[in-house]
């Protein structure tokens, strides 16, 4: 049984299409959607850690966020795949920031839980993006076929030390209603 979301092949051998785009075509478009989110996800972090926030990148880091995890499950697959995991953990985490930063303005806790969910959601978009790196680069691809060998695994864990590093320093620093105040 095929995983297929909104994709679909025809009877006829004729290539996927998913959205009415062919799977190339699909696949550049969620690619430039994740770039959009990880560019525009280190603005926001940058601001979290300058106290210069920008309410209009912040919304197309979220917007472009939650529309790379969403886009991911529509790629045909036969299984549930680490990815979809990936994916769906984002697509909750990606939830929680937007409640943060909406719907309770960021009072009390909220800062921090927002902090905290938006610099995960685009931790795992580089997660990702790494992961993908590994595979699809042909510079990167022989240093770790299975992406289980030691290149890869040091490239993730520098990964996930700068975000826990970043992370520490953006709950101590943004403070987006003293630098409204001021």
């Amino acid at each position: 049984m095929q995983f297929y979301l909104i994709a679909s092949r025809s009877n006829w051998g004729e290539p996927a299409m998913i959205l009415g785009m062919s799977l190339e075509t699909f696949t550049i478009l969620h690619v430039i959607i994740s770039l959009i989110g990880i560019v525009s996800g280190l603005v926001v972090v940058y601001g979290m850690l300058s106290g210069h926030a920008s309410a209009g990148i912040t919304a197309l880091f979220l917007a472009s966020t939650v529309l790379t995890s969403a886009t991911g499950f529509l790629f045909p697959a036969d299984k549930l795949l680490p990815s979809h995991v990936v994916g769906i953990i984002s697509l909750v985490v990606l939830a929680i920031a937007l409640a943060a930063l909406y719907a309770f303005r960021l009072a009390g806790a909220w800062r921090w839980i927002y902090v905290v969910s938006a610099l995960l959601a685009l931790y795992f978009n580089c997660f990702v993006g790494v992961a993908q790196s590994f595979q699809k680069l042909a510079f990167l691809h022989p240093l770790a076929p299975t992406g289980s060998e030691p290149p890869f695994l040091v490239a993730q864990l520098a990964v996930m030390a700068i975000f826990i590093a970043i992370g520490v320093l953006a709950v101590k620093r943004y403070h987006p209603a003293a630098a409204a105040a001021v």
